[in-house]
């Protein structure tokens, strides 16, 4: 968005140092001693995946607005260039922060646990034969070492790979080489030491140990892991109308592979020779279009290159290392076995909350449900994110091959998930699935089931609509919120809706959602306005909101003058938040914290007080411009006041969270919240713990179903 008049420069936060600042937060948890050691060790391997995500597409596309000359700027005011001069400097504090606290703290209290990564010079000679035998029989085969001389050019390096740069010596010729050896993502990064449980050598430090075998004759004077990051966002201009879009994403995500290099990152040490080697074959093997790589995009992590595959060593079986396991709950409305999910959706809308609740017992079941009953009709649904072996997926092909009229919109543009999407599409449609994508120009984002009966009364629609995937796997990793209902005006919507994202409808007036791009940008903001009018009324108003981003100006704009015209403003923001809060005379009642844990807070949650009588939306929309503008959103209303209460209990929770909640300050800086005197409050250990009751020995239980699940079970 362009900076606009009315809209100053110093009422904004820029949006990546924001975004940067949600990683420090989860780079902070690595290194929280409360956390325990593997939880840790996972929080570091997140701060590094985000990092590679960051690099990949917002660097990346800041540093191709700098080569094209793009005088656009943000409404902060900082031009391509001063962000990522900012970026620079505060990554590389980061980078610094990240070594310390895995060298220096987490790798040694885990040995002092007895988990250790060796280098080859630990091993005893019977174990480093063993190494040399897994090598020779596991490695060596699958191994490619690429020469590099007037012969034989500069390799393409791949996308976000391990390599070794190998210096040689040919000592007939007495000539130096280099080389380059790419290690293998189909061999587990961390090699286990035969006969010591928990004991790795790293990969590349085992093929460097054997690269006499890979060049014989040759001398190795030494060699060195790096990594290069490649811009990876799909492009897709407006203007293009392709006949199959579906072979268009195909082409673009092939093409994505030889994206311009935007970062290199080299192992400490690396001899500045080899290093400048690294950088001049990178430079010219690039497009002169795009911006050079200098010494500025050199960053060096540590002896240790992708710290994203700490995450297998953070999985290990050993639970005194990690959380403690959970079983989702049942929802009691469901656990009546006599009872068809539909029955209770009929009876009363249903809320759920995951990961606490089940999302096998809830949402698949109720497409299990629809695909085997003789009633259904329909099932529509929304795939932005999903497993393409989960059950969702299987029950879809099952209602196809019963005759039943199955319609999923699947979005192929969901970042990074382009190349799944893809397979399971092909999958659906050789099942007699009807699979659409979309439309032009815009990403289906709304999470939407639609499940269409003959009842004995006529035909009736069930809708799920909710704040997260269809997706088993991050259902027990997100936090989000589902609503099960079978309202008419909210059915009707859901009908009109989907109908726009299959055929041609140009549906922009809906009965009770919220739906972007018709118009979701212009209602919450008719909604912040009219709790501005009720306080400058003096009648009761407030706002509380919960999202992952909020970074839309004129969104932020009227939130400042509702925080002027007296409203208080609670916002729960995870990630980038561009709103300045506790601004005096801008934004005195507005404050908001972040909260970072064990569950990625991934619902989106709005209430609005409207004197005295609330309302309440969930959705799938942050309040971002790409949001509003180019992407489907829905955003529903939970409009059973029995329902209330627990979403207000959670918004209170949050509020009041003095262990995982971080307050924003005016000048973007987040301070992480103290119990000191006063009880510990996390929210998901709250969560967790209302979700099991609490048994009158202190130990936790719960009612599954017909089942009770025991401590035994469900901690381990």
């Amino acid at each position: 968005m362009m900076s606009e008049p009315g809209f100053p420069a110093a009422h904004f936060l820029n949006r990546e140092l924001s975004w940067l600042e949600f990683n420090a937060r989860v780079l902070s948890e690595a290194f929280d001693e409360r956390n325990r050691l593997l939880e840790r060790l996972k929080f570091l391997s997140i701060f590094s995946t985000n990092l590679d995500e960051f690099y990949m597409v917002r660097v990346a596309g800041l540093r191709r607005q700098v080569s094209a000359r793009v005088q656009q700027t943000p409404p902060d005011g900082l031009t391509a260039r001063e962000q990522l001069d900012r970026i620079e400097v505060r990554v590389r504090e980061m980078l610094e922060q990240s070594r310390h606290c895995l060298h220096e703290l987490l790798l040694p209290a885990l040995a002092e646990r007895g988990l250790r990564l060796l280098s080859m010079a630990d091993l005893a000679p019977a174990e480093r034969l063993a190494m040399d035998a897994y090598f020779e029989n596991q490695v060596y085969p699958v191994l490619t070492p690429l020469a590099v001389d007037p012969g034989h050019p500069f390799p393409y390096i791949s996308n976000l790979s391990v390599s070794l740069a190998v210096e040689l010596r040919d000592a007939e010729r007495g000539t130096d080489h280099f080389a380059r050896v790419k290690v293998p993502k189909s061999i587990s990064r961390w090699v286990k030491v035969e006969g010591r449980p928990n004991h790795f050598v790293p990969l590349e430090q085992v093929i460097g140990a054997h690269l006499g075998t890979l060049f014989p004759g040759m001398q190795c004077i030494g060699s060195h892991t790096f990594r290069i990051t490649r811009y990876s966002d799909l492009e897709i201009a407006d203007s293009e109308e392709p006949e199959d879009l579906l072979a268009m994403i195909e082409e673009q995500v092939f093409q994505r592979r030889f994206g311009e290099v935007v970062r290199l990152e080299v192992q400490a040490g690396m001899p500045g020779p080899v290093r400048a080697l690294l950088l001049e074959e990178l430079r010219e093997s690039e497009d002169p279009e795009f911006e050079p790589l200098t010494e500025r995009e050199v960053h060096e992590p540590g002896q240790l290159l992708d710290l994203g595959d700490l995450m297998a060593l953070a999985q290990l079986d050993l639970p005194e290392l990690r959380d403690p396991p959970f079983v989702p709950m049942v929802p009691a409305e469901i656990r009546d076995g006599d009872r068809s999910i539909f029955d209770v959706i009929r009876e009363r809308d249903l809320l759920v909350h995951h990961p606490f609740d089940s999302f096998t017992a809830t949402v698949e079941q109720f497409i299990e449900a629809a695909a085997r009953d003789d009633q259904t009709l329909a099932i529509k649904l929304t795939l932005y994110r999903t497993t393409g072996e989960g059950a969702i997926v299987r029950a879809l092909t099952e209602a196809a091959q019963r005759g039943k009229q199955v319609a999923v919109l699947v979005e192929l543009q969901a970042r990074f998930e382009e190349a799944n999407n893809i397979t399971f599409a092909r999958t659906l449609e050789s099942f007699g699935v009807h699979v659409a994508y979309g439309l032009q120009g815009l990403k289906t984002h709304a999470k939407l089931a639609l499940v269409v009966r003959r009842e004995a009364d006529g035909i009736r629609r069930y809708v799920h609509v909710a704040t997260g995937n269809y997706n088993s796997k991050t259902a027990r990793l997100y936090t989000d919120i589902g609503l099960f209902t079978c309202s008419q005006s909210i059915g009707a919507d859901v009908s009109d809706l989907f109908n726009m994202l299959t055929g041609f409808s140009r549906q922009r007036v809906y009965r009770k959602l919220i739906v972007a791009p018709s118009g979701m940008r212009e209602r919450f903001i008719q909604l912040i306005e009219r709790e501005a009018a009720h306080a400058l009324a003096g009648r009761p108003a407030r706002i509380i909101g919960k999202m992952n981003a909020l970074v839309d100006a004129e969104t932020i704009e009227a939130l400042y003058a509702a925080s002027q015209a007296g409203v208080d403003i609670d916002l729960i923001v995870r990630g980038i938040c561009c709103l300045r809060p506790q601004v005096e005379g801008l934004s005195d009642r507005i404050r908001v914290i972040s909260v970072v844990g064990r569950f990625l807070e991934h619902s989106r949650l709005w209430y609005f007080a409207n004197d005295g009588t609330p309302n309440f939306y969930i959705g799938s929309a942050d309040w971002m411009p790409r949001n509003f503008d180019r992407r489907v959103e829905c955003a529903a209303p939970v409009e059973d006041p029995q329902l209330h209460p627990r979403l207000m209990s959670l918004l209170e929770t949050l509020l009041l969270d003095n262990r995982q909640a971080w307050e924003l300050m005016p000048d973007g800086n987040y301070v992480q919240r103290q119990a000191f005197e006063a009880p510990e409050l996390a929210t998901h250990r709250a969560m967790l713990r209302e979700s099991w009751g609490i048994m009158k020995d202190g130990a936790t239980s719960r009612i599954s179903g017909a089942r009770e699940v025991s401590p035994v079970e469900a901690f381990g």
